[in-house]
């Protein structure tokens, strides 16, 4: 491990650590769940849990078992947003699979309960800037998610794949989707590796072109899940499978209604719904339920990032996952 990656490893552990001590200091668990706290990111991968919302599912479904109030919280990335559930601030999650098991190898009492989808992101270069092959990002400046995200574990492990150390030859810069478009347009950076819309946006306004798509890097490779809480799990399974069985809901008529699901993704985030059509034409994304799906690709990014040295001990399919509320859900 050489010190730069000694660096990324402890700004991951520390940045876990703080919020897992913040964690244990909070009241002991409520008896009764009357408030569904969500976390999610403004990404078409996630629009499921915005047509939930919109629709009312969540509010509807989930009254019958005693919960008032439904709140979501907006997050850039999945590294804050897991630091938050390990404070115990989050009931479930939509996020990337890889920060999940960042912060479960730190200490995360939760588990993946569903899938939300596959692939979705996009290796951007600025339009002046030649590409071939990966060899040519050599010395190139590229923006992407903190370290420990999807986007990150990624491309540093398609860079070694293709013979380019991560460390040594790519400067690889850790920042959320907004800082990385605002990056790219200003020429701070030669590139960005980010999920959708994004690189619709960046192509929209002349500052970059696709090179790569993630599912080009690793074919149908795991992406979004949905993580419930430890707490939620051992202390109410019907409302997780009720839980699961509105994303599945929310899932379906998603794919059903591509075009009503970006006018959803539109209102909540504020971007213009045709550039949000123009994404979801160009992207390379699947939305899915089905955890089985994906438990091989996830069981894959513990070694990756075991490789990476973020984790001390790749983790199993059972420290990651609990199939059994998807299973219960479809009936």
């Amino acid at each position: 491990m050489n010190s730069r990656t000694g660096i990324i490893v402890g700004a991951i552990a520390l940045f876990f650590a703080c919020a897992l001590i913040c964690g244990c200091t909070s009241t002991a668990p409520e008896q009764k769940v009357t408030e569904l706290r969500i976390g999610y990111q403004p990404s078409t991968h996630q629009i499921a849990e915005m047509t939930a919302l919109e629709k009312g599912w969540w509010a509807q479904d989930l009254e019958g078992f005693g919960v008032e109030k439904v709140t979501d919280f907006e997050f850039p990335t999945g590294a804050p947003e897991m630091q938050a559930m390990l404070a115990g601030e989050l009931d479930i999650a939509y996020v990337g699979a890889a920060p999940v098991i960042s912060a479960l190898a730190n200490g995360l009492d939760a588990k993946i309960i569903a899938a939300v989808q596959t692939q979705g992101s996009d290796l951007v270069l600025r339009n002046e800037i030649a590409y071939e092959v990966p060899g040519d990002l050599k010395g190139l400046k590229i923006a992407t998610f903190p370290p420990g995200t999807i986007q990150d574990t990624l491309l540093r492990n398609w860079l070694i794949e293709n013979g380019l150390d991560p460390v040594e030859d790519v400067t690889i810069i850790g920042m959320g989707p907004g800082d990385a478009i605002t990056a790219i347009t200003a020429g701070q950076v030669d590139g960005v590796f980010l999920p959708h819309p994004a690189p619709s946006i960046i192509k929209s306004e002349g500052n970059g072109r696709s090179v790569v798509t993630s599912g080009k890097m690793a074919p149908e490779h795991a992406c979004c899940v949905l993580v419930a809480s430890g707490t939620l799990i051992r202390d109410h399974p019907d409302l997780v499978t009720e839980i699961v069985r509105i994303h599945i809901k929310a899932t379906d008529y998603n794919i059903a209604n591509p075009d009503e699901a970006a006018e959803i993704f539109a209102r909540k985030t504020g971007w213009d719904v045709e550039l949000v059509r123009e994404s979801l034409d160009e992207w390379d994304g699947t939305w899915i339920s089905d955890p089985n799906v994906i438990v091989d690709s996830v069981v894959g990014y513990t070694d990756i990032q075991y490789e990476l040295g973020y984790i001390t001990t790749p983790l199993t399919r059972d420290e990651i996952f609990d199939l059994s509320f998807y299973e219960t859900a479809r009936g």
